[in-house]
């Protein structure tokens, strides 16, 4: 019983949150204790408050996932968890978040909770609404993101820096983009719409917009690591030595996408793609040896 209350939080999504220690880790600041605990606890915090939000998913989808081929194993939709234990995991999550916050000890705490409570209410409105609108529910998804890099710097007081946001932004609609091909080939093969708004989209403006994104995402990046002010706030030049690693990146998620069909969570092709890990394990140690090396 406890494996399914434990299943329907999402631990693995919880690797999303990682994006809260974006300040900490381009700032310099990775190591350092007084920088790296207050970013822990957000992180934690964060953790709760999006699975408080898979809870609310859940229990609104609950129909719908039944008759999906994947999602009808979800703890509510296969009877594992009932309604009634939905909703009070939801409560127990949002409570256990806003708790956490001030323990993080942060000067900008007023604003930490702005931030979560935003992300919270703009969820719901998401899985309510918004999400059956096509486009505006990758956008969401991808401001969500660029949330968790605003409270990650906050926490500790780190300016972040607007090419840090627009990466952000871009990185994660780009994947959002992929997950919605997934979505696509299911209602081609079945008939059955995974999600409302599967019908604003088809395969050849999926494929040409994630296209444009990986595009407009890479020269983000070069330009990023190429800015004067990114130079000498990083005191190095050789950032731009990283950007090959983000190119093969972004080619192996197109090639899962049009070539193999293996568009699905971009968590689990973290978890499972070795091919993206070792892209991802490039690029940070890259990163670590010119920043703190």
């Amino acid at each position: 019983m406890m494996i399914h209350y434990i299943q329907l939080l999402r631990p693995l999504q919880w690797l999303k949150n990682t994006f809260v220690f974006a300040p900490i880790f381009f700032s310099n600041n990775l190591l350092k204790p007084e920088y790296f605990w207050p970013t822990l606890v957000i992180f934690a915090s964060f953790c709760l408050i999006s699975s408080a939000i898979y809870c609310f998913n859940d229990l609104r989808d609950v129909e719908t996932d039944r008759q999906h081929p994947k999602k009808c194993k979800r703890p509510i939709a296969s009877g594992a968890v009932s309604v009634t234990g939905g909703y009070t995991m939801m409560l127990l999550c949002t409570i256990g978040a806003f708790l956490l916050v001030p323990l993080a000890g942060s000067v900008n705490t007023p604003y930490l909770y702005i931030i979560i409570i935003a992300y919270w209410l703009m969820n719901i409105a998401y899985c309510l609404r918004l999400k059956q609108y096509a486009i505006l529910d990758v956008s969401i998804i991808a401001i969500g993101f660029v949330m968790r890099v605003l409270i990650g710097g906050l926490t500790t007081d780190i300016w972040v820096s607007h090419w840090l946001v627009m990466m952000t932004f871009l990185v994660t609609l780009f994947l959002a983009f992929t997950k919605r091909n997934d979505d696509y080939r299911i209602y081609e093969q079945t008939g059955t719409k995974p999600r409302v708004s599967i019908t604003g989209y088809n395969k050849t403006f999926i494929n040409e917009a994630t296209a444009i994104i990986a595009s407009v995402t890479l020269v983000c990046y070069i330009m990023y690591t190429m800015s004067p002010e990114v130079i000498e706030r990083m005191g190095t030049r050789y950032v731009y030595l990283t950007t090959g690693w983000v190119l093969a990146g972004l080619l192996r998620y197109l090639q899962n996408m049009i070539v193999y069909g293996l568009s699905g969570s971009p968590t689990k092709s973290l978890v499972k793609d070795h091919f993206v890990q070792f892209c991802i394990i490039g690029w940070i140690a890259s990163f670590f040896v010119i920043l703190y090396l």
